[in-house]
């Protein structure tokens, strides 16, 4: 049976299932209040009309439909996407009062060439398109991977060739980019050591982490029902690499089948290395864009290894609020709130809604599934829109399902979906195409790094709170598979003109994405230790270029002649770091001196070895400070960090092991202070 659900805004919600002819009554998809709460009669009303749907659908047979069905679809009966089609609509029922609204976001359709020249932009690499010799591009050109550099040379010749047809300028030959000649690629790619397929260790090899103790791992696993097998991640390696044997497309269909029950779910552990793990926010935004960079082009490589093509949308236009707190770009809501509390991360409004409904609502049976008052939320919106920023709203008069209501109107309202438009149709596609979960996880992993970093935070924190409410299920009766269905038409049902349809296919796809993202959160907020290696080279590759450069300015040579002149001084050793005057000396090789400004102590020069992680340097100056300071001071908690170097400034895992760190970056200095909320 083929259902379909349209707004005024022409976006299609279609979904299939098999064992119905009937055809679901057109649904108006709104973006607006919550309807009245269980006990009034429209809510009744919706729920009977809910159950009614789904006895529909269950009882009635049909012959085998004669369209292309989406796989997920085929394992869920109706019962166990109830909820779904519920919130569905209740969406619809809580629009109906709300006057109708121009389109949020426009589409344009991609001309011959186009999509790959955004790609290659998107991907850092506008240098291969100019055609100047830009250092960023250059230095992340010598980085890749076998598997990365191909899904870049793939993108480039389908570019050039269009370029050709087009009779444009004059494109560089992806030969002399690559260093590819006609028989054969003889490029340099960055060597892979011998790994097993997706992190598993074969027989016979040593393991590459280290022994297991009680913080040495991310464990992300069930509290309870736990499968037995535990499957562990590497991040050594990148994803396209680690692809051996892709399935074949039947195998997929056959396979590629969903279970409600939580415990269906493998549990994975992430072993830490000896550079320990490092979380999103503890990286520089400098670096984290280059991550940004590489996570595009590891995604490519990965989807192409696995022969799946990377599908993104295109907006000419995104429309939205300038001011106030609904239907107002992240961006926008963030530049507003830092005016009243600098370095804000996730928008006021946003963090208070959370922080009532775990106050109060965590244990309230059926929060998010259970409506509240459509007239109680609209008053509380326009409420909200005049009070908030005055700081005279009333947040004891909020119920726990008006908060609920408002949670997910926001999260509705945003001009571009919270895991943006350019990107819905790669989290349909890793579910709709991929059937192993590991293999799903690691293409989730990548998406994460994708996002801009309001919608990576803002995201974070909405899962956060969805993961304590599944943790309190005994009292408020939702487990993982409720939460999701309610969620996954929030998040992945948005107006637009020319709406693609194929993201909003299946139900239980977008549900099972919800799934994956607030079980396994954790491992998706960690940036891939392989990743940052590349990070590291390619500022590397930029500082050797900026050397090179340096050389042929005969202003600096004849500074550097005269200075040498002056005063000859002793080479000092590899791994020297430049300390303020009254600070230098020559420090000897496996020695650092860090700096604690926050501290009575402000420096300290420690001697490394195999074992002293960062948690025992930060340990020595508490125990060394004259007024015996805190890690944790101020209610801060202080960390060692990396800065400078062939990194931006890293955040460093406690259990970090240093001189592994401080091998990797002899040219680093290291500094004790707070670390980024």
């Amino acid at each position: 049976v083929r259902m379909e659900m349209k707004d005024s805004g022409s976006v299609v919600l279609t979904a299939y299932h098999p064992h119905s002819p009937a055809r679901m009554p057109s649904v108006e998809q709104g973006f607006g209040q919550e309807v009245p709460s269980s006990h009034s009669p429209s809510s009744r009303k919706s729920l009977s009309r809910c159950r009614r749907i789904n006895r529909m659908l269950s009882n009635e047979p049909t012959p085998p439909p004669t369209f292309s069905r989406s796989n997920s679809q085929v394992s869920m009966d109706s019962t166990s996407m109830e909820d779904f089609w519920c919130e569905v609509e209740s969406i619809k029922e809580s629009s109906e009062d709300r006057p109708e609204e121009s389109t949020l976001l426009e589409f344009k359709p991609a001309d011959e060439g186009e999509l790959e020249a955004e790609w290659l932009q998107d991907a850092g690499l506008s240098t291969l398109i100019s055609g100047a010799e830009e250092e960023d591009g250059q230095a992340l050109l010598s980085t890749l991977t076998r598997t990365q550099a191909a899904a870049v040379q793939k993108r480039y010749n389908t570019y050039t060739q269009t370029l050709r047809k087009k009779n444009k300028h004059t494109v560089r030959d992806v030969r002399d980019i690559f260093g590819i000649s006609d028989s054969s690629p003889t490029f340099e790619t960055v060597p892979v050591s011998p790994v097993p397929s997706n992190g598993i260790q074969l027989p016979g090899q040593k393991p590459v982490w280290k022994s297991v103790s009680s913080n040495s791992c991310l464990d992300c696993g069930l509290d309870k029902g736990s499968p037995s097998v535990t499957e562990e991640l590497s991040y050594e390696v990148s994803f396209s690499e680690s692809v051996t044997v892709v399935p074949k497309t039947r195998e997929w269909q056959k396979n590629q089948r969903f279970k409600k029950d939580d415990s269906a779910l493998p549990k994975f552990i992430v072993r830490k290395s000896r550079f320990g793990l490092t979380e999103v926010g503890d990286l520089s935004p400098e670096d984290m864009k280059k991550i940004r960079y590489l996570s595009l082009i590891e995604l490519t490589a990965f989807y192409d290894a696995l022969g799946v093509e990377l599908k993104r949308n295109r907006t000419e236009r995104i429309k939205g609020r300038e001011n106030g707190l609904f239907g107002v770009p992240l961006t926008a809501l963030l530049e507003n709130d830092q005016k009243k509390v600098p370095g804000i991360k996730v928008p006021l409004i946003f963090q208070k809604l959370l922080l009532k409904l775990e106050e109060t609502g965590l244990e309230t049976e059926g929060i998010l599934r259970v409506p509240g008052s459509a007239s109680r939320v609209k008053n509380l919106h326009q409420e909200l829109e005049a009070k908030f920023y005055e700081d005279t709203f009333d947040w004891d008069q909020v119920r726990n399902n008006d908060a609920a209501g408002l949670l997910k109107m926001f999260i509705r309202e945003l001009p571009s979906p919270l895991f943006t438009i350019e990107y819905l149709p790669a989290f349909i596609t890793l579910v709709e195409k991929i059937s192993k979960i590991k293999l799903q996880l690691q293409a989730l992993h990548l998406l994460i790094m994708l996002l801009p970093e309001a919608n990576r935070d803002t995201a974070k924190a909405f899962l956060q709170f969805l993961k304590k409410v599944v943790a309190n299920e005994g009292k408020n009766k939702m487990n993982l598979w409720n939460v999701s269905m309610i969620v996954a038409p929030n998040l992945f049902i948005y107006k637009g003109k020319r709406a693609n349809q194929q993201e909003m296919q299946a139900a239980a796809t977008t549900a099972h994405i919800v799934r994956l993202l607030i079980r396994y959160q954790d491992i998706l907020w960690t940036v891939p230790s392989f990743l940052i290696s590349q990070v590291r080279k390619m500022n590397e590759a930029a500082m050797n270029n900026s050397k090179r450069q340096l050389m042929f300015d005969k202003g600096v040579r004849k500074l550097l002649r005269r200075k040498t002149m002056e005063r000859e001084r002793p080479e000092r050793p590899e791994g020297a770091v430049t300390f303020p005057p009254y600070l230098q000396s020559e420090i000897p090789e496996g020695v650092i001196r860090v700096y604690a400004p926050l501290h009575s102590k402000v420096s300290m020069a420690i001697q490394l070895n195999s074992q002293t992680k960062a948690k025992d340097i930060l340990a020595r100056f508490h125990c060394e400070n004259s007024h015996g300071s805190s890690q944790n001071m101020g209610g801060q908690i202080q960390s060692l960090h990396e800065i400078g170097g062939n990194i931006g400034q890293h955040c460093l895992d406690p259990d970090a092991y240093m001189l592994d760190v401080y091998r990797a970056n002899p040219q680093a200095e290291w500094v004790i202070k707070p670390k980024a909320s």
